[in-house]
């Protein structure tokens, strides 16, 4: 499998690592693209791949095509990459909204129709899945929570124990992202909602379906939804302390949803820019015969003190975290924790097998519907949304 990598920062970085640690199929990456030719030589030069000029130029040197590239580039590069006969592998969100066609500037996602959003963002999910179809290729959705151990675990106890999920509740949240695209809708897609709560939300999404297909030979679908999104570091009376990041300039930074799901079960999802100390991410699971708290990040696997900060300067402790002195929970092995691993392995066996991966372009158009109706339902101040799928 000859893998081509869109996009040369965080998560394009990530992926790479990660490929070497596939094992049981054959898989080399062969190139890189990058629109800043700077940023692909460079790290197509650290890492012994080529550089491409063009993305026809990566598409005829691969099998598979990795879209790490901003959210805005996704649909349009992965329905190329479908059309010109290569599986894809797209990191969240699968698309979005970012603008009509003929946005400027100026353009403010948190002022413009959510009802147009997810119109156009559902319409945008359809015509990469029905790039797929007509391929014949796969859509590899690189939601890593559906491959996190503790994720996998709860996979297992569902199936084996025909558990029914009462009620599941999430959280990813952390200080800020560190993209320099996020924080404006143009590039994102949104704030909060869709950049960190998609997460827990794929995950729980995930294994509803999961249940569903288990007990009753079909996916349970999400039905409806309500929320509300805030601009916390944007409120007239926030006083920045600087340790968190708060140039966001259209976008919400706190998000809370609840969602109906078909059998009449629910879950309730939260993400915010607004907490210190690291990565927060669980999924707590109610069932009728278990519960499980799927703990993330962090976890204490691994405790260590550290006097002097400088002491730990060459010495990755977790993300996000804020500083490395006294206590810490240092990730142990990170990718691994996060399941970044267990997914490329499970997209590689899947593109060669050919079948549908764990989380597939179904979850992803389930996860971009339920998110923008969610912002819709927002916009109406939380009234309920029925979600169209």
């Amino acid at each position: 499998m000859r893998v081509g990598i869109v996009g040369a920062r965080f998560a394009a970085r990530l992926h790479f690592e990660n490929y070497r640690r596939v094992y049981g199929v054959p898989v080399r990456v062969a190139g890189v693209y990058s629109v800043s030719r700077e940023s692909r030589e460079a790290f197509a030069r650290e890492r012994g791949i080529a550089a491409c000029a063009s993305f026809e130029e990566l598409c005829d040197a691969c099998d598979v095509i990795d879209i790490c590239a901003p959210p805005v580039t996704h649909a349009a590069l992965a329905a190329e990459a479908l059309e010109r006969g290569k599986h894809v592998i797209i990191e969240k969100p699968l698309t979005g909204f970012f603008g009509p066609p003929d946005a400027t500037a100026d353009f403010r996602g948190d002022g413009f129709s959510k009802e147009v959003m997810l119109c156009e963002a559902v319409a945008s999910c359809q015509r990469v899945l029905e790039a797929a179809r007509t391929s014949g290729k796969r859509i590899g959705y690189a939601e890593n929570w559906v491959y996190a151990p503790a994720v996998e675990k709860e996979r297992e106890i569902l199936r084996k124990t025909g558990g029914q999920i009462l009620w599941i509740i999430g959280d990813e949240s952390h200080s800020g992202s560190h993209s320099p695209y996020y924080g404006d809708w143009r590039h994102s897609g949104g704030g909060s909602l869709v950049g960190k709560a998609c997460h827990p939300l794929a995950a729980a999404l995930h294994l509803k379906r999961v249940e569903g297909q288990t007990r009753h030979g079909r996916p349970i679908r999400p039905r409806s939804v309500s929320a509300r999104t805030h601009a916390i570091t944007r409120l007239e009376g926030f006083r920045d302390a600087g340790f968190l990041r708060t140039d966001y300039r259209d976008v919400e930074d706190y998000a809370q949803v609840h969602v109906t799901f078909g059998d009449g079960t629910v879950a309730d999802i939260f993400s915010s820019e607004l907490v210190l100390g690291g990565v927060h991410n669980w999924l707590e699971i109610f069932a009728n015969n278990h519960r499980t708290r799927c703990n993330l990040n962090p976890v204490d696997a691994l405790e260590t003190y550290n006097p002097r900060e400088e002491l730990f300067k060459d010495v990755y402790v977790v993300e996000k975290i804020g500083t490395k002195q006294g206590w810490s929970h240092p990730a142990a092995d990170e990718d691994w924790q996060h399941g970044y691993l267990r997914e490329l392995q499970d997209f590689m066996e899947s593109f060669a097998a050919d079948r549908e991966p764990l989380s597939s372009g179904e979850l992803a158009r389930d996860t971009i519907a339920v998110i923008y109706s969610a912002y819709l339902s927002a916009e109406r101040r939380g009234t309920e949304v029925e979600i169209s799928l």
